[in-house]
C-alpha cells in the first residue's frame, strides 16, 4: 500500500511518501525514509520493489554526485530527471528496474520543479504527480485543491489533506509518512502535525 505523492508551489517543490517497508501481509518497519537526498537542492522519492527501489536511487545519487566531483558543478533538476530516465530505459531491456519516482529539485535559472519517471522510463515534467495506491485519493484531491501559486503553508495544508483522506479510505492505511521540501534554501524536512497523525479514520 505504497503512497508516494509531491506537487510544486509558488518558488518550490513539496514530496511526501509512506515511511512502510512491507512484504505480503508482513510489515518490517515504519520508517523507512523512501524520500533521498540527490544534492543540496535535489529530491527523490521512489515507490516500487524495496531491492530495486534503494539500489536504483543510491545508484542515482551517487552518479550525481560522481559528476558534480568531476566537473564542478551540479546537474540541473531536469538533467538529472533525463539520466534517470536513461538508466531506467537501459535497464528495461535487460533486467528491468521495478521502480516509480518523483524528483524535486530547485535550480536558480528555472526554479522549482518536479518530475514523473515510472518503472517503464516514462518522463514528464509535472505539476503534481503521485504513485502507489495512495495516488487514487491524493490525486483527486490535488486536483480539487492545487494552485500552482499555493504559499508553503497551503501546500503543507494540501499535504495534510491528501494524507487525511489515504488513511481514510485505504483498507491498509500506511501509519506514517515523511514530508520534503526543496527551495532556494535547499532540501529539508518538514515535521508530520501531531494533529494529523492522531487523526482517527473513520468509516464511510
Amino acid at each position: 500500500m505504497e503512497c508516494v505523492f509531491g506537487l510544486v508551489g509558488n518558488g518550490f517543490a513539496i514530496v511526501a511518501a509512506d515511511t512502510s517497508a512491507v512484504h505480503s501481509i508482513l510489515v518490517h518497519k515504519n520508517n523507512e525514509d523512501k524520500i533521498m537526498l540527490l544534492d543540496s537542492h535535489k529530491l527523490i522519492a521512489a515507490s516500487g520493489e524495496p531491492g530495486d527501489r534503494v539500489q536504483f536511487t543510491e545508484y542515482v545519487q551517487k552518479n550525481v554526485s560522481l559528476y558534480q566531483f568531476r566537473n564542478g558543478i551540479p546537474l540541473t533538476t531536469a538533467a538529472a530527471a533525463n539520466f534517470t530516465r536513461g538508466e531506467l530505459a537501459t535497464a528495461l531491456r535487460k533486467n528491468p528496474y521495478s521502480v516509480n519516482i518523483l524528483m524535486a529539485g530547485y535550480d536558480k535559472e528555472a526554479g522549482a520543479s518536479l518530475y514523473y519517471i515510472d518503472y517503464i522510463a516514462t518522463l514528464h515534467k509535472v505539476d503534481k504527480g503521485a504513485f502507489g495506491y495512495g495516488s487514487y485519493f491524493s490525486l483527486s484531491t490535488m486536483d480539487r485543491h492545487f494552485r500552482s501559486d499555493m504559499s508553503v503553508e497551503e501546500a503543507i495544508e494540501l499535504v495534510d489533506k491528501c494524507i487525511v483522506e489515504i488513511r481514510s479510505r485505504l483498507v491498509i492505511a500506511p501509519p506514517n509518512f515523511v514530508i520534503k521540501i526543496v527551495d532556494k534554501d535547499g532540501a529539508r524536512t518538514h515535521a508530520w502535525r501531531q494533529s494529523v497523525q492522531d487523526v482517527t479514520t473513520a468509516s464511510v
